[in-house]
C-alpha cells in the first residue's frame, strides 16, 4: 500500500482506490479483544508427526475473525470511499501486511486478495477476510521460521479499481 502511494505521488499512473490502514486493523483487534488470543494461538503450534503445524491455530484465528463485525464507522468509511469512485467499478481488495517484503523476506502469495468486488458491503467483507489471511498456516509458519514477531504484524488493505489488462504480474527489485 505504501509503495503504491509513493508511486502515485511520484506521478506514475496507479489505479484509483483507497487504503484501509493497519490502524483500522489494530482498532478492530482491540475492539474485539483479539490480540492475546491470536498471539497465544500463533505462538503455540501443534506438533504433528514431529513437524510444527499451524493449521489448527489458523482455523481458530479465522473463526475469531468470522465471529466479529467491522465497526459501523469503518463500514461507513468504506462505503463512502466506494461511492466516491465514479460508476461503482469492480475493485481488487488486496492484502498489504506491514511485515510483507522485508529485506530478505517475501510473503508473496501468502495473504488473500479478492478480485471484481462490487459494493460497500462486499468490500467490507473482503477487508475482514484479508485481515484474517494474515493468520494463514503458511504465513504463520513463514514468520515462525524467520523470527518475525506474530505480535508485531498488522494488515492494511489496498482497494483499487480493476484494470483490464492483456498481461499482469509482480516485479521484485
Amino acid at each position: 500500500g505504501r509503495s503504491l502511494s509513493q508511486l502515485s505521488h511520484a506521478g506514475f499512473t496507479v489505479p484509483t482506490g483507497f487504503l484501509v490502514t493497519t490502524a483500522a486493523y489494530r482498532a478492530h483487534i482491540v475492539a474485539h479483544d483479539l490480540q492475546g488470543r491470536i498471539v497465544e494461538l500463533a505462538t503455540n503450534p501443534e506438533i504433528l508427526d514431529g513437524v510444527l503445524s499451524f493449521e489448527a491455530a489458523s482455523a481458530a484465528i479465522v473463526a475469531l475473525f468470522e465471529a466479529t463485525s467491522l465497526s459501523e464507522a469503518l463500514i461507513d468509511e468504506i462505503a463512502g470511499a466506494y461511492d466516491g469512485l465514479q460508476g461503482g467499478p469492480p475493485l481488487a481488495v488486496r492484502s498489504s501486511a506491514n511485515a510483507e517484503d522485508l529485506p530478505g523476506l517475501s510473503f508473496a502469495g501468502q495473504h488473500s486478495s479478492f478480485l471484481n468486488v462490487i459494493g460497500g458491503d462486499a468490500i467490507a467483507a473482503a477487508v475482514k477476510d484479508c485481515w484474517a489471511s494474515l493468520w494463514t498456516a503458511q504465513a504463520m509458519a513463514y514468520r515462525h521460521e524467520n523470527d518475525v514477531d506474530h505480535a508485531a504484524v498488522a494488515m492494511g488493505v489496498v482497494v483499487q479499481q480493476m484494470v483490464h489488462s492483456d498481461v499482469s504480474g509482480i516485479m521484485f527489485t
